[in-house]
């Protein structure tokens, strides 16, 4: 894959990714800069007629009935900036506040936000030299746009705010004077352009997609290890089955669980009569399925977002500037939610197929260890699952079902989007340590099926799991056990493509 353009070419939600992790790079071309040129154009010739435009000639929100003179229009947009800087609690994470310029920069370089070529190119030299703002979690209700963090985001265009260096926030006045910048001086309508927009809420989006994309197919892969360490059916997983009811996501979990179980010979040397197993393990494809629908979801409403003009007023022509609600952060507020919700469900299956392999059934020892009594094998990791699984179903109230009105009314309906994101992450954090955790029953279940093998993905899968966690003998620290299997999960260790 080449290299993309900035506001000309269509970026896929993969691909922002690959430009944040540099696996590709994105570029400006001539019609790039001329949609900048052209969208600069128009700005001055509404500066220069009498027309009153909002955010351009005018104060902002409740303000926007208060003409501004020509002469202060370049001090508006500064005091913007300044006055909207109004984020609290933790910083977000570097690549979170990278990827938000770079959304950003493909959104202004459409052409239809006013921004000069000159503070354009800052932005782009800020991407290029890892000149990284620091941008507070908290503050943004997803309504006109995300105004406090992408007012933190851009104060170090200004010489002001905050950047990382070495791994610690440091003034960007001195980080701009190690590099020989001085700071832009924004011109008008820059100040709105900047700080109007959804790039914080979008930008949590394309890394929730990231990594729950990865999850997805780790569930199937530690699922279907469950299934065989239970000893369970394959039946649930005919293509048959599925033509019936045939939802996109239902089907492809159900291929995938086929061909992990492909070659198996522990599905086949079942030595006791059963038709059915439980609903976590046979339901896989339907509730595995589910969440890969809504994932699918969040990534179309994602990808139109991401090649969408999200600020505010958009300058459609030298005579047009549309005051409307394309900052909204709604669209996404919503899905996040969806996904969300996917993302916990995930967790909660994965939950109910540890307990089935502690219950000592179907040859398996009582909490998977054939000392138990003096040893409590496995009994406690699943209170960790438990109490993961809950904190996850807590984060799973919709934060778009709510709305407090802002800007004295004038903003009286907002998205809450950026708390959607914010918990669609967490919640994706959660289910790592889930998933490790049935990772870990699996891999212990497996062994009670020794001498016979599992596929050849599956016992790779195990296989890894071994050079770091041995088999449980008597007990041991295995809380230390589960944070080696997290960070292999973190680190994507495991390969779950098929």
């Amino acid at each position: 894959m080449g290299n993309k353009i900035y506001g000309v070419d269509h970026f896929t939600t993969e691909d922002s990714i690959k430009i944040l992790n540099k696996e590709i790079k994105a570029e400006v071309s001539e019609q790039s800069r001329a949609q900048l040129i052209r969208s600069k154009e128009n700005v001055d010739a509404i500066i220069n007629s009498n027309m009153t435009v909002y955010g351009i000639n005018t104060g902002f929100g409740p303000l926007c009935d208060t003409k501004i003179s020509k002469e202060e229009t370049k001090k508006l947009q500064e005091n913007l900036l300044i006055s909207h800087a109004v984020g609290v609690g933790n910083p977000i994470s570097k690549d979170l506040s990278k990827l938000m310029l770079i959304t950003k920069a493909h959104a202004l370089a459409k052409g239809f936000s006013g921004i000069s070529p000159e503070t354009f190119d800052r932005i782009l030299l800020f991407i290029e030299k890892d000149i990284i703002p620091v941008v507070p979690e908290q503050g943004s209700v997803g309504a006109s746009g995300d105004l406090a963090p992408l007012s933190h985001l851009f104060l170090p265009l200004m010489g002001e705010g905050k950047v990382w260096k070495d791994g610690k926030p440091v003034p960007a006045r001195e980080v701009l004077a190690e590099h020989g910048l001085q700071p832009v001086d924004l011109q008008a309508k820059e100040g709105l352009g900047l700080i109007n927009g959804t790039q914080f809420i979008l930008s949590h989006a394309l890394i929730g997609l990231d990594k729950m994309k990865y999850l997805l197919d780790l569930a199937d892969v530690i699922g279907a290890m469950s299934l065989e360490a239970y000893s369970g059916l394959k039946s649930p997983f005919m293509q048959e089955l599925h033509e019936v009811r045939p939802y996109e996501g239902t089907k492809l979990v159900a291929q995938r669980i086929r061909q992990l179980l492909e070659g198996s010979e522990i599905i086949d040397n079942q030595d006791f009569p059963r038709v059915q197993d439980p609903y976590s393990l046979r339901c896989m494809p339907q509730v595995h399925g589910a969440s890969r629908n809504a994932w699918n979801h969040l990534r179309e409403m994602a990808e139109i977002e991401l090649n969408s003009v999200t600020d505010n007023p958009i300058v459609l022509d030298e005579k047009t500037a549309i005051s409307g609600g394309n900052f909204h952060g709604q669209p996404l507020a919503m899905v996040l939610d969806y996904a969300t919700l996917a993302a916990s469900e995930l967790g909660n299956i994965s939950d109910r197929r540890q307990y089935l392999l502690l219950e000592g059934k179907h040859g398996l020892p009582r909490l998977l260890t054939e000392k138990s009594g003096l040893n409590s094998g496995f009994m406690i990791p699943q209170y960790t699952s438990a109490a993961l699984c809950t904190e996850n179903k807590t984060l799973c109230f919709p934060a778009s079902a709510d709305s407090i009105p802002t800007s004295l009314g004038q903003e009286d309906h907002v998205s809450m989007g950026s708390i959607s994101g914010r918990k669609f992450n967490q919640v994706l954090g959660n289910l790592e340590k889930i998933l490790a955790i049935e990772l870990m029953y699996a891999c212990q279940g497996l062994e009670f099926r020794r001498p016979l093998k599992s596929s050849a993905v599956i016992e790779n899968v195990f296989d890894l799991v071994r050079t770091e966690v041995p088999k449980l003998e008597d007990d041991r620290l295995i809380g230390e056990d589960m944070n080696l299997l997290i960070k292999m999960i973190q680190k994507r260790t495991f390969a779950v493509n098929l």
